[in-house]
């Protein structure tokens, strides 16, 4: 697998247009660098509660439905990376209500303390999560670009 390239001008680069130069990388990686999808998911990303998680999920899922329409891997795995920073956030905050994990200039854990609320936000985004992951054309579109572009 190749590493996410942090070394690009993501600033000056529109991925709509050049696709070649978008690397998958692991998990969340790149998520708030990658435009134009940045700033056409980020405005619907949101997990305080159950509600809000619903609607930011389903949002997102539409959007990963219309760049699929379009073919546009870029989108659909921008999307992906979303709906799991969307899982990974709201467990995050289940676990520490104050989102830190570990302790000011340490690397010791924080004890947890379960939020019910934002567990089931996490896994309102978990089951889209889930969903766009094994969606058989974004699985397609994957394998595509990896080979197309990745090849290290």
């Amino acid at each position: 697998m190749k590493e996410f390239d942090y070394s690009l001008d993501f600033k000056a680069i529109d991925f709509r247009q050049h696709q070649e130069l978008y690397c998958i990388g692991r998990g969340e990686q790149g998520v708030l660098l990658v435009e134009p999808y940045k700033s056409e998911i980020l405005p619907h990303w949101r997990f305080k509660t159950p509600e809000i998680a619903q609607t930011s999920a389903d949002k997102i899922y539409e959007l990963f439905l219309e760049y699929k329409k379009q073919e546009d891997f870029v989108g659909m795995d921008m999307a992906r990376k979303f709906l799991q920073m969307g899982y990974t956030r709201s467990r995050r905050y289940a676990n520490h209500r104050s989102g830190r994990k570990y302790a000011k200039n340490s690397r010791t854990v924080l004890p947890q303390e379960e939020d019910p609320i934002k567990a089931q936000s996490a896994e309102i985004f978990y089951q889209k999560w889930q969903l766009v992951k094994s969606d058989p054309k974004y699985l397609q579109l994957s394998d595509r670009h990896r080979k197309q572009y990745e090849q290290s």
